[in-house]
């Protein structure tokens, strides 16, 4: 079951879910539109290795807005801070972005019940795409949870700002070099 519009504001107002900063305008029927932080990563390595951190360089969107390009991965993030310990949070790209030819959210847009921070976004353009902060990005819905809650408490926990990939620190816990 998905919450509506009106239910995401009643959640938000009684602490089922927790946006910051909440704007009533920003609820749709069904889900909760975010906007674009103002910080980009992209990863500097020629070859990015799962098995190790990899370097990143972080670029500032400016008033003026930066242009993406095509062939190269942006993690951004929301502004806002989302999370429930209710509720299982989707992420998905708004489709007037995506008429633009972003792709918002390339291969992971569920989250965990109990996340709770600034969701990072994986950005990739068809063409070049000029972005700006504070741009509604991207919508959040939300689903009832059937069975006994877990809550997340995971490596990306309280986020903020664009988190690069921790796949290595998985593979520390198995033993795998």
């Amino acid at each position: 079951m998905i919450l509506t519009g009106p239910e995401i504001c009643a959640a938000a107002g009684d602490g089922r879910i927790r946006i910051s900063p909440f704007a009533p305008d920003q609820v749709n029927p069904n889900s909760y539109n975010v906007r674009l932080g103002p910080t980009l990563l992209t990863y500097t390595d020629p070859v990015i290795d799962a098995h190790r951190p990899n370097t990143t360089r972080a670029t500032t969107i400016g008033r003026d807005g930066y242009v993406l390009r095509p062939d190269e991965l942006y993690l951004g993030h929301t502004l806002e801070e989302v999370g429930s310990d209710t509720f299982v949070p989707l992420l998905f790209g708004r489709s007037s972005v995506g008429r633009l030819g972003l792709f918002v959210e390339i291969t992971a847009p569920i989250g965990d019940i109990g996340f709770h921070g600034q969701w990072t976004l994986m950005l990739s353009p068809v063409r070049p795409l000029r972005v700006y902060p504070g741009m509604k990005i991207g919508q959040i819905m939300f689903f009832v949870s059937a069975g006994a809650i877990e809550a997340y408490c995971g490596k990306y926990q309280d986020a903020v700002g664009p988190q690069p990939s921790r796949y290595w620190h998985d593979l520390l816990g198995a033993g795998v070099s």
